[in-house]
């Protein structure tokens, strides 16, 4: 479990045993049951992580709501959108293994994440990861409902595929913006999962091909 669920949960338990002492238990559950709710939202589960060389990992849990031909710095990339509603694990992992070359953070509003134009406007942090032969940029995208944007990696870090490195509170979005010539064998409507299903699949003599990517496509 994050730690997050613990400084969640614990003022709403002692509350629980205040209003159960000074009313009775009958008033206390709502407090129950929110705290049992943060315990069970700040989840964290181990992954089985793929390893396949040329695999790109999902970074979050959730539903695939798009996989798009954008351009990005004036290059084009494929996106891949993934929704995360409350019901699922909001930890954030590394799609691939190298070394963290840029984290941006942006300001913004705070649009239903469901919304294309939240991939904008949102208050969200671009991190470029660089490693394995490709340079791979995400987006942890606030929400109608998230607050936090929480990366626990600095510039300089090394990460492994599939590491933790942070979170997002309360339904948000992760973009994946990579090489237009990976392929990806998931499709719109399909459930990922953080650290353990593959996203694409990009070879080695593509990735030399392609170039690095400029941490500040994330921000476009």
């Amino acid at each position: 479990m994050v730690r997050d669920g613990y400084y969640y949960a614990a003022p709403l338990l002692l509350a629980t045993i205040l209003i159960a002492w000074l009313t009775g238990f009958a008033w206390a559950w709502p407090a129950l049951l929110l705290a049992c709710f943060f315990l069970w939202f700040f989840r964290d589960p181990e992954r089985n992580i793929p390893q396949a060389p040329d695999a790109l990992v999902s970074p979050a849990d959730g539903k695939v709501t798009a996989i798009a031909e954008v351009v990005a710095d004036g290059l084009p990339r494929r996106r891949i959108s993934i929704f995360l509603s409350v019901f699922d694990v909001h930890v954030n992992r590394s799609p691939i293994s190298g070394v963290v070359k840029s984290v941006v953070y942006h300001r913004g509003k705070f649009l239903n994440a469901m919304n294309s134009v939240s991939a904008e406007q949102n208050e969200q942090n671009v991190v470029t990861v660089e490693g394995e032969g490709q340079t791979v940029v995400f987006k942890q995208i606030a929400g109608l409902l998230a607050r936090r944007i929480v990366f626990d990696k600095k510039v300089g870090d090394r990460v492994d595929r599939g590491e933790r490195v942070g979170l997002i509170k309360f339904g948000s979005r992760v973009d994946v913006l990579l090489d237009p010539s990976a392929t990806i064998p998931i499709k719109v409507g399909d459930r990922v999962k953080g650290g353990a299903s593959v996203l694409a699949y990009v070879s080695q003599p593509q990735l030399a091909a392609s170039g690095p990517v400029r941490a500040s496509q994330g921000a476009k």
